[in-house]
C-alpha cells in the first residue's frame, strides 16, 4: 500500500490515478486546506478503482500513528505542504512550522513503523537564481524565499537521515512548472481565489472569469522579453513519481532528480500556444517585473532519464489542450461541487 500525503491536491490527484492504474493500493491523507475531497472521488471515477482517504494533518502525530497502525504501508509519496511563494514571505513561521515540522513528524512516524521508502516533492525553487541554464542537480542550492527554504531544509533533513541510516530509500524530485490536466477533463488545477500560477490565470481569462492576464515584465534578456520557464505536463510529472517509486523498491539509496522537459517557453509563447489550442483570445497587459522573478529557468532532465528511466512525453500543445478541456467543463474548479 502506498501512502500519498497531500493526495487530494493538483499533483497528488494525478499521482493517485497513475498508482491505481498500475495496480497499487492507495491511501491518502490530506487536511483539505487547499484541496477538496471531490478530486479523489473523480480519481476513483477515472480509474474504476477505490482508494482510502482521511482528513488528517501531518502535525497531528497521534492521528498519523493511527494510520500507520491500521495499514500496511510500503512507501510514502510526500507532497503535503503550503506552497504559495508570496504568502510564505508574509507568514514565514507558518510555512516553516507546517512544512518542516509536519515532515519531521511524518519521518519519525515512518521510522517508528519501519517504513523507509520516501518520494519527496521538492521544487526547482531550491536553485534560487541559477547562473546558467539548463539546470543540473549539482547546481548550488540557494532558495530565495521561505517556501523554497522550507523545501531545501527538508531536502537537507532527508540527506542527513540517509547518512544516519543507510536502510532508507529516498528520491527527492525537483519539479519545474507543472501545468495541464488529466485528458479526461475530470481532474485539474483548482486554485482558490486569484491564481498564483500562470496557466490557471490564462485559463480563467479565457473562460471569462478574469478580464485580462497581467504579464510581469517584458524587458528580460529573452526572445520576446518575457520570462522563460520549463513547463511540464502534470501527467508526465505524476509518472515521474512512479518511476521513482520503482527505483525505491530496488534497494536503499538517495538521489535528487529534476522533473522537467528541458525546454523553456516564454510567457507570451505559452499564451500563443493556449490561444491556438482553445480558439480563445487571451488579452494581456504588460506590468512591471515582480521582485524575485528570474529571466530564464529550465531543467536538464538527463539524470531522471538515465537513473529513473523517465522522460516527459507530452508537449506544450497537450498541456494547453488539456488545461482548456479542464476549465471549460469546470469553470469554478471543484468549488461548485
Amino acid at each position: 500500500m502506498i501512502l500519498v500525503t497531500g493526495g487530494a491536491g493538483y499533483i497528488g490527484s494525478h499521482i493517485c490515478v497513475e498508482l491505481l492504474e498500475e495496480g497499487h493500493e492507495v491511501i491518502v491523507i490530506d487536511n483539505f486546506s487547499n484541496s477538496r475531497s471531490v478530486s479523489l472521488r473523480r480519481v476513483e471515477e477515472i480509474t474504476g478503482k477505490s482508494l482510502e482517504y482521511f482528513d488528517v494533518d501531518l502535525l497531528d502525530r497521534k492521528e498519523m500513528e493511527s494510520i500507520f497502525e491500521r495499514f500496511d504501508i510500503e512507501a510514502v509519496i510526500h507532497l503535503a505542504g503550503l506552497k504559495a511563494v508570496g504568502e510564505s514571505v508574509e507568514v514565514p513561521l507558518k510555512y516553516y512550522h507546517n512544512n518542516i515540522t509536519g515532515s519531521i513528524i511524518l519521518l519519525e512516524t515512518m521510522k517508528k513503523f519501519n517504513v523507509k521508502k520516501m518520494i519527496f516533492s521538492s521544487s526547482a525553487t531550491v536553485y534560487g537564481t541559477p547562473k546558467t541554464n539548463p539546470i543540473t542537480e549539482d547546481f548550488e542550492l540557494q532558495a530565495t524565499n521561505p517556501y523554497g527554504n522550507s523545501k531545501l531544509m527538508i531536502e537537507d533533513i532527508l540527506r542527513d537521515l540517509y547518512v544516519s541510516d543507510h536502510e532508507w530509500s529516498i528520491s527527492i524530485l525537483r519539479y519545474f512548472n507543472p501545468i495541464g490536466a488529466h485528458p479526461s477533463g475530470r481532474i485539474g488545477e483548482s486554485p482558490s481565489g486569484i491564481p498564483n500560477n500562470l496557466m490557471p490565470y490564462i485559463t480563467q481569462v479565457a473562460v471569462g472569469k478574469l478580464p485580462q492576464l497581467n504579464v510581469f515584465g517584458d524587458d528580460y534578456p529573452t526572445k520576446d522579453g518575457t520570462g522563460v520557464r520549463d513547463y511540464i505536463h502534470v501527467v508526465d510529472l505524476a509518472k515521474g513519481h512512479l518511476s521513482a517509486l520503482h527505483k525505491s523498491m530496488e534497494g536503499p539509496g538517495i538521489g535528487e532528480f529534476n522533473l522537467g522537459t528541458g525546454q523553456g517557453y516564454s510567457v507570451l509563447e505559452l499564451v500563443e500556444a493556449f490561444e491556438k489550442a482553445s480558439g480563445k483570445e487571451v488579452p494581456y497587459e504588460i506590468k512591471n517585473r515582480r521582485p524575485g522573478d528570474i529571466a530564464v529557468c529550465y531543467a536538464d532532465p538527463a539524470k531522471a532519464r538515465d537513473e529513473l528511466g523517465w522522460t516527459a512525453d507530452k508537449g506544450v500543445k497537450d498541456m494547453c489542450e488539456d488545461s482548456w478541456r479542464w476549465i471549460k467543463h469546470n469553470p469554478e474548479g471543484y468549488f461548485t461541487v
